[in-house]
């Protein structure tokens, strides 16, 4: 068994389940499933125009730039979601193509850039360390503190934001992805939230254990096993045993 490093990627996974796992119901609710892909994705190229614009430029300076560019992000999906609600998942998704051609441009700029875009899209979770932990400790409390108010949009796109864009370069786009949606389609089939979010913790762990075991990247492995689970969803009944369909959880 590995020794007692392995409990930080492990806590890291956790937190990132208890901060996303609220926002991805949320998402479904409004109807803009692709906002994490284009959110993650401006995050990812803010922080990779950061090293290349500034000279070796600190964790606060490239932190700053990706919430910067999340923010940015979430207030045009919110502009657009209101001005277009019909399109709205089409222009969130040419969003997310923007935000991903400018990170390619971004890298080219960077003799280290290819390697910065690869840990975005899918982070080595093995390495994170406590550090990390305790920023997504905080994004989980954060998150249990607005509560309810994030069903207003005021306050739920500001949050995803800077949520993501701190989640980002510790879990990488790929399982923040996969955490935020496959609970959030658990619940939508009638699981509670508790019971939802603990089987993403338990689909985090067999991934990490899978990526530990077979010498593997625990970034793709995390994500597999989580999207694994969110369409497992699909195979859980939608109807109670009195055929009266189930509400989606809280």
């Amino acid at each position: 068994m590995p020794d007692a490093w392995f409990l930080a990627p492990v806590a890291a996974l956790v937190f990132g389940v208890l901060a996303l796992a609220p926002l991805g119901h949320q998402v479904l609710a409004r109807g803009v499933v692709f906002i994490d892909l284009a959110v993650a994705q401006a995050a990812a190229a803010a922080a990779l125009w950061a090293a290349t614009l500034m000279d070796h430029p600190g964790w606060l300076s490239t932190q700053a730039m990706a919430a910067a560019g999340a923010l940015g992000c979430a207030a045009a999906v919110a502009w657009l979601s209101r001005q277009w609600p019909a399109e709205r998942e089409a222009l969130i998704g040419l969003l997310y193509v923007l935000g991903a051609s400018a990170a390619l441009l971004g890298a080219r700029q960077d003799p280290h850039g290819r390697e910065r875009l690869g840990e975005l899209l899918a982070a080595d979770v093995l390495w994170a360390g406590w550090p990390q932990v305790a920023v997504l400790a905080g994004c989980a409390l954060a998150v249990a503190v607005v509560g309810h108010r994030l069903a207003r949009d005021a306050v739920f796109y500001p949050v995803f934001a800077l949520v993501a864009s701190l989640a980002v370069p510790t879990l990488g786009l790929f399982v923040v992805f996969a955490a935020l949606i496959a609970p959030a389609l658990w619940q939508r089939n009638g699981s509670h939230r508790v019971t939802a979010w603990a089987a993403a913790v338990l689909a985090c762990g067999a991934g990490l254990s899978a990526s530990w075991l077979l010498d593997a990247p625990s970034g793709a492995c995390v994500a597999l096993a989580l999207s694994a689970l969110g369409v497992a969803s699909v195979l859980r009944p939608r109807l109670l045993p009195s055929g009266q369909p189930v509400a989606p959880g809280p």
